[in-house]
């Protein structure tokens, strides 16, 4: 019984060693993303914060004095120490409902990503934002706007024309509806091609459309700088998520433990 006590007391200081490096050493080459994606009053849906939670979370990163960024604000803030980015999938009419007011309130900035083929033809029986709606948004200097796709397909299993034409159907959509967007892509399930030539043919693909960077889950807090900007982490936010666990979200990223 000796070795397993040993064995996790042994892990349990190299876990507290590692994020201690981690965080308060190099605090200036953190990058923490946020994503979430729908808000509502209710909701037993993972996938969705409610209001009242979601309150809780943005005011605790306003005592904190946390302070949220565009992704266009990362070329000119060097020190990133308390600093994280905002993100929501998909384009939900709540988003547009409820995100902007909270945003104002607490001063904190958020990205939404738009998968265009769910304003045209919706998306289960979900309620999605309009090209008015959106164009509304970019008056919001708390909101920017980002690419989610059009179709919302897993972009690991298309090949590199695919993958091509459809975000490219994205950009030229919101652009033709004169709709300002910024050339940062969030990957669909945060899936992209994991084998390596294929891998390095995706992110030429996303180079040659401009993209400046691109975001999986992950669930990991990032270095940043980071050697490829087409692999951002993310920290995926659920609706069963209590402060606590928001709290140490914020500092490890997500653990199976929590």
């Amino acid at each position: 019984m000796k070795i397993p006590i040993l064995f996790f007391l042994f892990l349990a200081v190299i876990l507290f060693i590692y994020f201690r490096l981690y965080l308060f050493l190099f605090p200036k080459n953190r990058l923490t993303i946020l994503m979430y994606h729908q808000i509502d009053f209710t909701s037993d849906d993972d996938l969705v914060v409610t209001l009242e939670n979601l309150e809780k979370q943005f005011s605790y990163l306003q005592k904190k004095n946390v302070i949220s960024l565009f992704f266009s604000d990362l070329p000119k803030n060097k020190n990133r120490s308390k600093k994280i980015i905002i993100t929501f999938d998909d384009g939900y009419y709540n988003n547009y409902l409820y995100l902007p007011p909270l945003l104002e309130k607490y001063n904190l900035k958020a990205t939404i990503f738009i998968a265009t083929d769910f304003i045209e033809n919706g998306y289960k029986s979900y309620k999605i934002m309009s090209y008015e709606d959106l164009r509304n948004l970019n008056h919001n200097k708390y909101i920017q706007l980002g690419l989610h796709t059009h179709s919302h397909f897993n972009l690991s299993c298309l090949n590199s024309n695919e993958v091509k034409n459809d975000i490219e159907t994205n950009i030229l959509k919101l652009e033709k509806k004169n709709i300002q967007i910024n050339k940062i892509l969030a990957y669909p399930y945060g899936k992209f091609p994991k084998e390596k030539v294929l891998q390095a043919d995706f992110f030429t693909c996303l180079k040659q459309l401009d993209i400046e960077y691109a975001l999986r889950i992950g669930n990991r807090i990032n270095y940043f700088p980071t050697k490829n900007n087409y692999l951002l982490n993310r920290i995926d936010i659920k609706g069963k998520d209590s402060l606590l666990t928001f709290k140490l979200k914020l500092i490890l990223g997500k653990l199976k433990l929590f």
